[in-house]
């Protein structure tokens, strides 16, 4: 399969899971709205997926990724399994005892990510029950996370982006079926999460099977003193990566951490624009990502530069076609996305303003986000974990810096433009790194594509803002309508700018149509 077809399906399947999850966030915010309950739930969401982020899909995944690609290129499909087997027994130990700490130490970790919320009384006692429900999703999405990542070496890239889809739709399920026999929609959603990581374990052990892939335990004994040479070059690459791939989690730790000082509802406004935000981080970023590791991670082992730039300058030149107007029309649509999308029930017009501002803020710092996501593979697909240390460990500090500098005055926004200067630092020290070493090689063509996608990306911007000043004057009151009203506007509106973004860029020349017409890739004829 090639890389673009990769990126299609895995961004495919995740687009789904996007429109799934703004089903889930419209209900949710309907039902909780930005309050109290909300903020202690979206911490209790929040604690599994840090840990997830870090030890699973981040740190563990690039580094097991381009070990196992290289089993199977080497050694064939049974030496690979042997140490996918080894691997996924020795993350269910070390994960099933954390999990089993922090279900003990739950109100102390609560009070160490959010220490604003002891101002209040009963919230932290509300939230660590919350997240001992929630965290146990932890060991079960990461070894889902073990599980995908050995589909999509195998070019198997459907299934495991399908898994997130599972988790929206079981949470949807919850709210509804099981909030009669809870304490409330919170304590729901939260059995919901946990379900689904159970349900998610069970499809992926299925689409393994068809691979002839199956996983089991072995005995700890083995885990621990009968280790491959793999399993612990694996350990020694997770290590550093374990800050170096979650850079952008620990972040949102830190805001977390600031944002719980602020007015109640904050915790949710953050929330609510983040996950607006994570649509095209989600769909565009982790799709790259996802596909660039396993097929760069082959080209580099056969010492191929030229499919490697090939497939390097294709992979920046999707995240940049891609992020760049998606970040302008964030920023423009922000007031009439929040309020098509969220603006029910417990939720006000205050909040629509106070969300839409930090989805704004946000947005500044998203084709950054995505671009550094698809130069992350370039350092893991070399096995170098640590290199991204270098740059999480600046970012740390930055992050902490600005956030609490600029809530002084813009409160939950200013943690918001924090985290999208961060973004912007990151990818410069990227950049900086893998070009001071030679790492970084991208052709002619993405060169002259990029200033007429950035040219064609601003002209949208400005007809998408005339459009919306016309509508404003046409449709009248039109944000404070019927949800029918405004979702179709909405959607016009974003229908309109990507019209005219595709419009542009094929009067600009920066692609042909053929460009766009999925064929057998020419990296792999590089390949050959």
């Amino acid at each position: 399969m090639s890389l673009l077809n990769s990126i299609a399906t895995v961004g495919g399947f995740t687009m789904i899971s996007r429109i799934t999850g703004f089903v889930r966030d419209v209900l949710i915010a309907r039902f909780l709205g930005a309050s109290l309950i909300a903020d202690a739930f979206f911490i209790a969401l929040k604690l599994p997926n840090l840990f997830r982020s870090l030890f699973a899909e981040g740190a563990f995944n690039s580094a097991f990724v381009p070990l196992f690609a290289e089993q199977m290129e080497l050694n064939g499909p049974e030496k690979a399994k042997k140490f996918a087997k080894e691997t996924f027994s020795a993350l269910f130990y070390i994960l099933a005892l954390f999990v089993a700490i922090m279900e003990i130490l739950m109100p102390f970790l609560v009070m160490i990510v959010a220490p604003g919320f002891i101002e209040t009384p009963g919230k932290v006692a509300l939230t660590a029950e919350l997240s001992r429900i929630t965290f146990p999703f932890l060991l079960l999405v990461s070894l889902n996370s073990m599980q995908g990542g050995i589909l999509n070496t195998c070019g198997k890239f459907a299934a495991p982006a399908f898994t997130s889809t599972i988790l929206n739709i079981t949470m949807i399920a919850a709210l509804f079926w099981l909030s009669p026999y809870t304490d409330g929609p919170a304590f729901a959603l939260a059995w919901g999460v946990f379900l689904a990581g159970i349900i998610q374990f069970f499809f992926l052990s299925w689409n393994l099977k068809k691979e002839n892939m199956i996983l089991g335990l072995i005995s700890p004994f083995k885990v621990i003193f009968k280790a491959s040479t793999e399993s612990i070059l694996l350990l020694k690459r997770i290590i550093p990566g374990v800050v170096g791939s979650g850079v952008y989690q620990i972040n949102l730790v830190i805001d977390m951490f600031f944002v719980s000082f602020l007015a109640t509802g904050s915790v949710s406004f953050i929330y609510y624009a983040n996950r607006m935000f994570q649509l095209p981080v989600g769909i565009l970023g982790a799709a790259i990502g996802t596909a660039l590791l396993p097929l760069l991670t082959r080209q580099i082992k056969r010492g191929n530069l030229n499919a490697e730039t090939e497939t390097m300058s294709r992979a920046l030149e999707v995240a940049c076609l891609s992020s760049i107007p998606a970040a302008l029309g964030l920023a423009i649509l922000d007031v009439p996305i929040i309020a098509a999308l969220f603006e029910y029930g417990a939720f006000s017009s205050l909040e629509t303003e106070k969300t839409a501002a930090a989805l704004s803020a946000f947005a500044i710092g998203l084709p950054a986000y995505v671009v550094s996501k698809s130069l992350l593979p370039a350092f893991y697909a070399r096995g170098d974990t640590a290199s991204p240390v270098r740059v999480a460990a600046i970012a740390l500090f930055i992050n902490a810096f600005f956030c609490y500098i600029l809530m002084q005055k813009y409160a939950h926004v200013g943690i918001a433009l924090a985290t999208s200067i961060t973004a912007w630092i990151n990818l410069a020290q990227y950049v900086f790194m893998l070009k001071r070493r030679g790492f970084l090689h991208t052709d002619k063509l993405f060169k002259k594509r990029l200033p007429k996608i950035l040219l064609s990306a601003l002209l949208m911007a400005w007809f998408l803002q005339i459009s919306l000043y016309a509508t404003d004057i046409y449709a009248g009151d039109w944000l404070h309508q019927g949800a029918f009203l405004k979702i179709t506007i909405l959607a016009s509106l974003v229908l309109f700018g990507m019209l005219i973004f595709s419009i542009l860029i094929f009067i600009t020349r920066t692609f042909k149509i053929s460009d766009f017409i999925f064929k057998k890739n020419k990296v792999h004829n590089h390949e050959k």
